[in-house]
């Protein structure tokens, strides 16, 4: 049997009621939410003439802009999701393939020497990401004196860095990475900037959120998860949780952190280590608070393997060679099971011209190799091709 729906009244009412459900009808078409024109690639050209690639997410109202940089064992398709998120949400996005990588021109960053992918990622790719911020900033609709910077793992950096060149950066997410000691002190100095970070503790720590000073500021702290984006995969929210982040702080109250939640707990004693290191004679001091941990406790670290990686080669750049050495070297004891710190501790001895002992260590770095349980397969073929780099170069012993 087919039902006839009548309406009540005469044809005065009928007609009235026909209007009221046309208008609500029309109304909740409005009310549904619009949908982002489709993400488009785009080709910026840096300024030594390298081709790169970007996609570009539109937001479909004017508003704030942000750039997302991936993480070096990735590339730009791995933002696809947020980005999509975040233009929804009514944020214009960029993401960038480094030179290198991806789409992007350039050699293969995986297939440089450490040297060479050093200089790549120090003095190409600043300028390579200033290129697509300037882009990003002069499209229709972007509200350029608001923007915002993601990164994931050597992002970090480079979105903190961007920061640094550009006041019109109001928010960082940093997913699970370093800086280098400009960085820091640009932290440090920035309590208006807020920050969201986030790490598991089967990777990088809360290093930076204990030297950042906005009390605003927030960690997602999460027991796994691995590295960068990766933890995107197991932590399904985190994504959503970027996306609040970025509204409140850029379209909702630019520049503001929200109100503080309860603070994280930050380490005091991993925050002090961190600026001991960044004082001339600091590892002296540290390699003695990691002595007397140890008595208390055998397998204490006290500190991240990366960070001070990281700080390690900012000495040799800068030349105090012994210093590297001297910092190099409290990851060896703490982290004695991981190939690469007898990398870098070769590296440090060879830009001190101890060949003999830069020939010792590389030499343990492949010995090491085959039980080190800390690096997937890539980071383990950079490892030992660093290492053979360096034994070839320096050749046998005299």
């Amino acid at each position: 049997m087919v039902e006839v729906c009548f309406l009540p009244g005469g044809p005065a009412m009928r007609q009235r009621i026909r209007s009221s459900i046309f208008v609500l009808l029309v109304a909740a078409l409005g009310c549904e939410a619009k949908t982002p024109p489709e993400p488009r690639v785009v080709d910026l050209t840096a300024t030594d003439g390298v081709h790169l690639k970007a996609t570009y997410f539109a937001a479909d109202k004017p508003g704030p802009g942000v750039i997302l940089l991936h993480q070096c064992n990735q590339q730009r398709k791995n933002w696809d999701d947020l980005a999509g998120r975040l233009a929804t949400a009514g944020i214009n996005v960029l993401t960038l393939d480094y030179r290198g990588y991806g789409d992007s021109e350039g050699p293969r960053a995986l297939e440089l020497s450490n040297e060479d992918r050093t200089r790549m990622i120090t003095e190409q790719w600043p300028d390579d990401i200033d290129t697509a911020f300037q882009y990003l900033s002069s499209q229709a609709g972007v509200t350029k004196d608001v923007m915002g910077a993601a990164g994931a793992s050597c992002g970090v950096n480079q979105s903190i860095q961007l920061a640094r060149r550009h006041a019109e950066v109001k928010s960082l997410v940093l997913l699970s990475g370093n800086t280098d000691g400009n960085g820091r002190k640009f932290l440090q100095v920035s309590a208006g900037l807020p920050i969201f970070f986030s790490a598991a503790d089967d990777d990088e720590g809360q290093w930076l959120y204990a030297v950042a000073p906005n009390p605003g500021n927030q960690f997602a702290h999460y027991a796994t998860g691995g590295h960068g984006t990766v933890m995107f995969q197991e932590h399904k929210e985190l994504a959503g949780t970027i996306v609040d982040w970025f509204v409140t702080t850029l379209i909702k109250t630019p520049a503001k952190a929200p109100t503080a939640r309860k603070a994280l707990a930050v380490d005091s004693e991993r925050a002090s280590i961190l600026r001991l290191l960044d004082e001339p004679g600091g590892a002296n001091e540290v390699a003695q608070k990691l002595a007397d941990a140890r008595k208390r406790d055998p397998k204490s670290t006290l500190f991240s393997e990366g960070i001070v990686n990281v700080i390690g080669y900012e000495h040799i750049q800068s030349g105090d060679t012994k210093g590297a050495v001297e910092i190099l070297k409290l990851n060896l004891t703490a982290y004695p099971d991981s190939a690469n710190v007898y990398d870098s501790l070769s590296d440090a001895y060879l830009a001190a011209g101890q060949k003999d002992l830069a020939r010792e260590y590389a030499q343990k770095t492949l010995e090491k190799l085959a039980t080190d349980s800390t690096a997937d397969a890539d980071r383990k073929k950079l490892i030992r091709d660093s290492a053979a780099q360096k034994l070839k170069q320096l050749g046998e012993k005299q």
